[in-house]
């Protein structure tokens, strides 16, 4: 009974058109009801304390770094780069896209920052060389889905938050995965791509790759700079995001000089509206894990797990499916939120990993950035794209496919994950 209410009061309130945040606010006060324990004191101590976190400070300063980067000229330089070295073979474009996509994710953290990017720049190129625009818009989609995953990542934080699982290893297990998932969509590309009749652009010379790597080794410089931050223990995880954040601030008005100090109220305004919706949504959801909590939802849940407990795979394989059926109907924050509290019990009671099932679950839930009806991501490259959604959805089908493949890959093999985890952890 207390999971329907939960859930039951949760649904009905997405439903009738409430937005998400205040809908988690709603599914609380129902489920403090049903409990009787309402008390508009414990609800507001939550909601203050769910923001109140150090870590959580990660969040807006690496969406600041990816508005800066996005005005400052990085991404652009990333993309010519990347132009410079593929863009002459077969779909050459596509394969700067993945290459791009890749480098960005290295950069902003954000599936929505890179995927509005790359369809900015690269898909009238894409379409203008004679690429099927549904499938050119589709490639970009997925891509995006490789923000979230290769570090710095805000899925990632938000999850290692609400998991309290270190940030730094998670950063560090997600490398290779992300790489992996962008080793997937370069095959499908590939394949999809071989019998299309487009004439690539010729070969840039040594010279012209020296030009554009030269340009683009500012931006460059980043992922290295937290990375190995972060690997050597220079600094955390959020005093990363404010490195990244200041040193893509350097560059942009230093170096490259396309970011005016008159514009920068207009991006610091972006990035503000951007970090309180999904402060607001953090906040929220402390009031619905609490009380998960407080109600031992995830005992309730672990006996519906019962009969796969034992077996490591087929409980991951269980979760994998429950959280992509989420993932069809809910964005990726307020479902790592919801969720998490949820499952991390079950998922410690098992033996498993917490750092290797965090990556296959920010994973999953990248990917449900792309799968309809929902589908942020597919929103975003429509709109900049001026496409229509029932083709980004149409053009996304094989890449998301293959993405899900490299997923349950790595559910069953954990090695994956595991072994380049344990590389990079030292």
């Amino acid at each position: 009974m207390t999971i329907l209410v939960f859930v039951g009061s949760l649904l009905l309130a997405m439903a009738m058109g409430i937005p998400i945040a205040f809908s988690l606010l709603a599914s609380g006060v129902a489920l403090m009801w049903h409990l009787d324990l309402f008390d508009a004191q414990i609800l507001a101590q939550n909601v203050i304390g769910g923001a109140d976190s150090f870590p959580l400070l990660a969040v807006p300063f690496f969406m600041l770094a990816g508005e800066i980067m996005n005005a400052g000229g990085l991404s652009k330089r990333i993309v010519a780069f990347a132009l410079a070295l593929v863009g002459h073979v077969k779909g050459g474009l596509g394969y700067v896209t993945i290459m791009a996509g890749c480098l960005l994710s290295a950069l902003s953290g954000s599936a929505v920052a890179d995927a509005a990017a790359l369809t900015a720049l690269l898909l009238p190129m894409m379409v203008n060389a004679g690429h099927d625009k549904a499938r050119a818009g589709g490639l970009i989609a997925a891509t995006g889905v490789i923000g979230p995953v290769i570090p710095p990542s805000i899925g990632l934080v938000i999850f290692g938050v609400a998991a309290n699982v270190s940030i730094s290893k998670l950063f560090l297990a997600a490398i290779v995965p992300g790489l992996l998932i962008g080793g997937a969509l370069w095959l499908t590309w590939a394949w999809l791509v071989r019998r299309e009749k487009i004439v690539p652009p010729p070969r840039k010379s040594a010279a012209e790759i020296f030009g554009t790597f030269r340009k683009a080794s500012w931006a460059l410089m980043l992922p290295v700079i937290i990375l190995v931050g972060l690997r050597m223990g220079v600094f955390t995880p959020t005093e990363a995001a404010v490195v990244a954040a200041a040193y893509a601030l350097f560059v942009s008005t230093v170096i490259y000089r396309e970011l005016h100090w008159k514009d920068l109220y207009a991006v610091f305004v972006s990035a503000a509206k951007t970090s309180a919706i999904v402060m607001f949504l953090i906040a929220a959801a402390m009031v619905s894990a609490w009380l998960i909590t407080v109600a031992d939802l995830p005992s309730k849940v672990v006996g519906l797990l019962e009969p796969v407990m034992g077996n490591k795979i087929l409980l991951m394989l269980a979760i994998m499916v429950l959280v992509m059926v989420v993932g069809t109907a809910m964005d990726m924050t307020p479902t790592i939120l919801i969720l998490t509290p949820v499952l991390m019990p079950i998922v410690k009671a098992a033996g498993i990993d917490p750092v290797y099932f965090g990556v296959l679950f920010i994973i999953n839930n990248s990917i449900g950035l792309v799968t309809p009806p929902v589908g942020t991501v597919l929103n975003v490259v429509a709109g900049v794209g001026k496409m229509k959604m029932d083709d980004v959805t149409r053009g996304v089908v094989p890449f998301m496919l293959a993405e899900f493949a490299v997923m349950f890959l790595m559910v069953l093999f954990p090695w994956l994950v595991t072994v380049p985890a344990g590389f990079f952890h030292g």
